[in-house]
């Protein structure tokens, strides 16, 4: 069985993450136009790398959950990709081993000469003068509001193949990734773990409304059974 994992900030807030809420317009206290545009990091970049400098504590400091555990069990058994919209870890260090950030990662650096220059972060901070092999200033590794999200054709690929999917902890309201659904196959089931009304993108799809600590243990225990 062919499983893909689309997990989203859900997920990572039981760890402790604070994550954006599109009703306020804020992120830790933030607008997101201050912190998390290209034109932001132009304007003030030493305001946004401290904002990301302090993310990223946050993340090193943060646990798996059982959410995260139960999706890298799955692994040992399925074949089991995730796609994620979180910027954090916390999967990898679950242990899942197939998993594709859509929006980037905290603890990855790129070049502002080339994109395709991406380095890891020694430690929680990212500095003004720190450089990348090319000389220039590196930047972290985020997809920013107002840019190309370059691993959703990836992501796609992935969504058309599966035999089985599993949405947990993401409003489905942030595009382009959550057209994802569109492009699981008809006869695909879909299950969706929120504790909130999420828009029904599809008919037939089994929504279980509890928190993924709760949810994803459960229904990986009854998909287990299956394999």
């Amino acid at each position: 069985m062919r499983i893909l994992v689309f997990t989203g900030a859900g997920v990572s807030a039981e760890s402790g993450l604070r994550t954006f809420r599109a009703a306020d317009g804020l992120w830790e206290e933030h607008r997101i136009e201050e912190v998390a545009t290209p034109e932001a990091f132009q304007r003030d970049p030493a305001l946004v790398l401290r904002f990301y400098n302090e993310r990223r504590a946050q993340v090193i400091a943060a646990q798996p959950n059982a959410a995260h555990t139960a999706i890298a069990e799955m692994e040992q058994r399925l074949h089991v990709d995730v796609v994620t919209q979180n910027i954090d870890d916390l999967h990898e260090r679950a242990g899942s081993t197939h998993v594709l950030h859509l929006h980037g990662e905290i603890k990855m650096a790129r070049s502002t000469a080339d994109q395709q220059v991406v380095v890891p972060i020694n430690g929680p901070s990212l500095d003004l003068g720190d450089k990348c092999p090319l000389g220039s200033q590196l930047r972290p590794h985020i997809v920013w509001f107002g840019e190309a999200v370059p691993m959703m054709d990836r992501a796609m690929e992935l969504a058309m193949r599966c035999e089985r999917l599993i949405v947990v902890g993401t409003s489905l309201n942030v595009y382009p990734a959550a057209g994802l659904l569109h492009y699981v196959p008809n006869n695909v089931p879909i299950h969706l773990i929120d504790p909130g009304d999420v828009p029904m993108l599809r008919s037939g799809i089994d929504h279980r409304k509890q928190k993924a600590s709760e949810g994803v243990p459960l229904l990986a225990s009854e998909l287990l059974k299956l394999a």
